[in-house]
């Protein structure tokens, strides 16, 4: 997703606006509720916009906005969530053993992967949030990954509608 800025956004067609944000939130609902704002007068309107509607969306649509992050240390399917996780590609095996065992424990105690903003956060650090993470009762962890989702969204955000270089 490369910097088009909200000029370039907002002359995009419906369909490449639909596209440029699914590849913010892969929640089908929450690009078009965000679309439905189009055309935005300024970078906050829309901002603005994409945190109300995620923060309106239902359970199984957060679900589906999931299923587009990997896992923390995993397999790398996209651009965006291998620049935010460039930290973790350096760590040493052992912190990176450690990720993979925290991941599948968070899993199987909350049912959905580990979402952390992790953009400029060393493999360390985002270690040391899961073991923290791992302690919360499973509404304060809903509560704590849709937060989560909404930076990340907010971030791509930020990026996509950022000058063009």
């Amino acid at each position: 997703m490369k910097a088009i800025g909200l000029h370039g956004f907002n002359a995009l067609t419906d369909r490449q606006r639909m596209h440029a944000l699914f590849e913010v939130c892969s929640s089908t609902i929450w690009a078009r509720r965000v679309l439905a704002g189009a055309p935005f007068p300024d970078t906050q309107a829309l901002l603005d916009r994409a945190d109300r509607v995620l923060a309106e969306l239902p359970d199984t649509e957060i679900d589906a906005a999931l299923d587009g992050h990997p896992r923390i240390g995993g397999k790398v399917d996209n651009a965006a969530s291998a620049r935010e996780q460039a930290g973790v590609t350096s760590a040493d095996d052992e912190v990176k053993v450690a990720l993979a065992e925290g991941n599948r424990a968070y899993e199987d105690k909350f049912g959905y992967v580990y979402l952390v903003c992790a953009s400029g956060r060393q493999a360390q650090e985002l270690l040391d949030i899961l073991t923290e993470r791992l302690d919360n009762d499973p509404d304060t962890e809903r509560r704590v990954m849709r937060s989560e989702l909404a930076k990340i969204n907010r971030l791509r955000l930020e990026r996509l509608l950022s000058d063009p270089a």
